[in-house]
């Protein structure tokens, strides 16, 4: 993080300069802004302007997302709301934004998975239209995730259940269903679907639990359970529970091993892992 501005708590206020994040990003912005003059008007309306990161992010998103229907400053208002009404939303993003950082090798600074990355952008963007949702709003948070699915190509519906420090790097083509439930820490790549298996109703969407690494492309399918710290292989198709801290990979995914770190969310690492008595030449063979 950039080195503190001593002025900082007089322009931000005291409880905004005590946000070491936004503090973070708003140093960072700085930085950016006079090394490249033709964004600074960006950087100022968008970060530099505000005076918390809850204010920016709703400046953003709304910008992304405004519509003849509904324009930027009726969005914006909306997100704000949320925020407010819900203190924990804030928690979110700022784990969320943390996850990003932490382990996206893309992610060399805070504001720009805040300004730029889109699974970030999108995520966000659920978690208003769930708040709608709980708030028996249905018909704007489906409108929200409708804009969402259009500008960001990643689908949500807003009764999943989605926990704090969520990587979804990426994002594009990312599909999460209405009864889906995901915990907390889980990290996946784009092109995951975590869907129904047909015309089932009721609860009929995987729930993922914590610390579970999803690779590109996977499909999870019908009300399964992906057991804490698992890990699932890049272009799977999971039609059953998977147990806690094994990886499955295949079509349909087998077990294919044990993972080699208890949160595979966390060290990102997608190579698919040995069976017990296999060499690395052979891993998966008979």
């Amino acid at each position: 993080m950039a080195t503190p501005n001593p002025n900082l708590t007089e322009q931000l206020g005291t409880a905004a300069a005590l946000d070491p994040l936004w503090r973070g990003i708003r140093e960072e912005v700085e930085l950016e802004a006079a090394r490249e003059p033709l964004l600074a008007s960006f950087l100022y309306a968008t970060v530099i302007n505000h005076k918390s990161l809850e204010d920016a992010l709703a400046f953003l998103l709304a910008g992304k997302v405004e519509s003849n229907v509904l324009p930027a400053m009726l969005i914006r208002e909306l997100i704000s709301d949320a925020f407010q009404a819900d203190q924990t939303i804030g928690r979110a993003v700022r784990a969320d934004l943390q996850a990003v950082r932490d382990r996206d090798p893309a992610a060399h600074h805070y504001s720009r998975p805040f300004l730029f990355f889109t699974g970030f952008h999108a995520l966000q963007l659920h978690r208003v239209a769930h708040w709608l949702w709980g708030d028996g709003r249905e018909a704007l948070a489906l409108f929200l995730q409708s804009r969402t699915t259009e500008i960001f190509t990643v689908d949500i519906h807003p009764a999943a259940r989605i926990g704090n420090g969520i990587l979804i790097d990426h994002a594009t083509g990312v599909v999460i269903g209405e009864t889906a439930v995901v915990e907390d820490n889980v990290s996946m790549m784009q092109g995951v679907t975590l869907g129904g298996t047909g015309k089932d109703s009721g609860d009929r969407h995987p729930k993922v639990r914590k610390g579970v690494l999803i690779g590109a492309g996977a499909e999870i399918l019908g009300n399964v359970d992906i057991g804490e710290g698992a890990k699932i292989g890049a272009g799977s198709v999971v039609l059953s529970d998977v147990p806690a801290h094994v990886t499955v990979a295949g079509v349909p995914a087998v077990v294919v091993g044990a993972t080699d770190s208890d949160m595979p969310s966390l060290s990102m690492n997608h190579r698919l892992d040995c069976p017990e008595g296999h060499s690395s030449d052979n891993c998966g063979d008979d």
